[in-house]
């Protein structure tokens, strides 16, 4: 059993945080022998923040592996009207399963193995499902201690999590804990946004990293790379055209969040979004994190002059690269032809800037002792692969949030990408947590899943509430099915009874 997996890792995509100066040592040695309370609380500050960077360096290690399993692996799910009677007997139950990972906390991981695997009360390959681990196709037929290694990285997985809180199962406990919480963090990802039409982003077939193999890239998400948009900006700006964000539309999830903040109960919206919805829906500026920055403005990689956002949407519209309107006019002095400047390199050639190609570069072109400069290129204020994460999201997480907060609710994000995804494991975990997606994830354990489209999950969510939801995409009248996961108490799916009257009339047989 304490074998470990072998196997290659491949590089984890995410991105940083700014890094500190000081080491949680050096801070408590720069102390003074009698510090004030400013200097402890400034000290203490430092260190949190070293142990959310430490955090996230060592979950990009970790999240390799958990790659691993979601990739390499399938999730397991059951489905009793397909499973053997045999199938059936070599999978965990979900009760069974829930009570297995309740006594590999109570015992610790040494115990828990000699009270089932080694006790022979169950095979390393059955235990796996207890973890959500679907035995391989490649070690169907191999002996049991073959599995003993995954197991190992399953149980090493389990006990890294945050642990559920067992006094939370229910939609209405979900309700009761919005509406007795004061200090709610709302962590939000693309789904929230999907209803307008704009496509998340890891969605298998609709979402962006799919349409992005036509560019012919390694890796999709170099699309967003700082790197690669500094060399050649055409390929970002012949994708962004598809999540430019309407400036004159929100879903019922913005508005919820707004609404969140007028009833006094929002602490901070962390997002991942880069469309700017939330400022639109309400949501103010001083309540909102913006993760990965946002469309809200945009820079000139050259000279830093920044814009609204809104003022480069028709250039990306179009398909045009947008250029920087102060460079522009710079390189155009009134009453005379543009600026000229000797080439900057130290061998005389002459620099080459995007998009040019030695057949557009003469030999004439070559022998000139000038360059004519070229206006720098405008970029939405995203935060690209790369690139540091704002100093304000960990600075707000650390000195302002961690110990105020008293309910967590993540909302249409399946928490992939470091480091806002270690946020609720680092949140203090006696902290109620609530997930709003369309899949459960199996990384996290959640205290309440409420499963189904943002929208629908939060309408009915705000129907129990007694809050007025107004707005243009939800139907007053409609009527919302709400019904529990079989073996999951705690997790419940929402879906339109409209939706689920059709599909029940399309099981008829004709």
């Amino acid at each position: 059993m304490q074998r470990k997996l072998q196997g290659k890792r491949g590089a984890s995509k995410g991105v940083t945080l700014a890094p500190r100066t000081d080491s949680p040592s050096k801070t408590v040695e720069k102390l003074p022998d009698n510090p004030t309370p400013d200097e402890l609380r400034d000290a203490a500050v430092t260190i949190s923040l070293a142990d959310l960077e430490e955090r996230v360096a060592d979950v990009r290690d970790s999240w390799e592996t958990e790659s691993l399993f979601e990739d390499t692996f399938e999730v397991l799910i059951s489905d009793e009207t397909s499973a053997s009677a045999s199938g059936r007997a070599s999978v965990c139950t979900p009760e069974e399963a829930s009570r297995l990972r309740r006594e590999l906390r109570e015992y610790g991981p040494a115990v828990f193995c000699q009270r089932t695997v080694d006790s022979g009360r169950y095979t390393a390959k059955k235990l796996l499902s207890a973890f959500g681990i679907k035995a391989p196709a490649f070690l169907e037929g191999a002996p049991d201690e073959d599995y003993y290694s995954l197991l190992s990285l399953a149980i090493t997985r389990e006990l890294s999590r945050r642990a559920k809180l067992s006094r939370y199962n229910t939609v209405d406990d979900a309700v009761d804990l919005i509406r007795r919480s004061s200090n709610i963090i709302i962590l939000t990802g693309a789904g929230i946004s999907t209803s307008l039409g704009i496509p998340d982003f890891r969605s298998k077939g609709t979402g962006l990293y799919s349409k992005l193999e036509h560019l012919g890239l390694s890796d999709p998400q170099e699309a967003f790379d700082i790197d690669v948009f500094k060399q050649d900006p055409t390929i970002f700006y012949s994708v962004a055209k598809d999540i430019v964000p309407a400036i004159d539309r929100y879903t019922p999830t913005h508005k919820f969040i707004a609404m969140l903040h007028e009833h006094g109960k929002l602490l901070t919206n962390y997002s991942q979004n880069i469309d700017n919805l939330e400022v639109m829906a309400g949501v103010p500026k001083d309540k909102l994190i913006q993760c990965h920055g946002s469309f809200g403005t945009a820079s000139c990689i050259q000279c830093g002059y920044r814009i609204q956002g809104e003022k480069i949407f028709p250039d990306i519209k179009a398909g045009r690269i947008p250029e920087c309107p102060r460079c522009v006019q710079n390189l155009r002095p009134a009453g005379g032809p543009p600026k000229r400047k000797r080439s900057a390199g130290a061998d005389g050639k002459k620099r080459r800037r995007w998009g040019a190609s030695a057949a557009n570069s003469s030999d004439e072109d070559d022998d000139s002792e000038y360059d004519i400069p070229t206006a720098g290129i405008m970029k939405p204020d995203i935060i690209f692969f790369g690139e540091p994460l704002p100093d304000e999201f960990s600075k707000r997480l650390t000195e302002h949030d961690r110990d105020k907060v008293d309910l967590v609710i993540v909302i249409g994000t399946s928490l992939k990408v470091t480091p806002v995804s270690e946020i609720v494991s680092w949140l203090p975990s006696h902290i109620p947590q609530i997930y709003v997606s369309r899949q459960a994830v199996n990384h996290i354990n959640f205290d309440i899943d409420l499963l189904g489209d943002c929208d629908v999950v939060i309408t009915e969510l705000c129907r129990r509430l007694g809050w007025d939801l107004n707005h243009e995409m939800v139907d007053p009248a409609a009527g919302i099915d709400v019904r529990t996961e079989e073996g999951y108490k705690s997790r419940h799916v929402f879906t339109p009874e409209d939706a689920k009257i059709a599909a029940e009339t399309a099981d008829v047989p004709q």
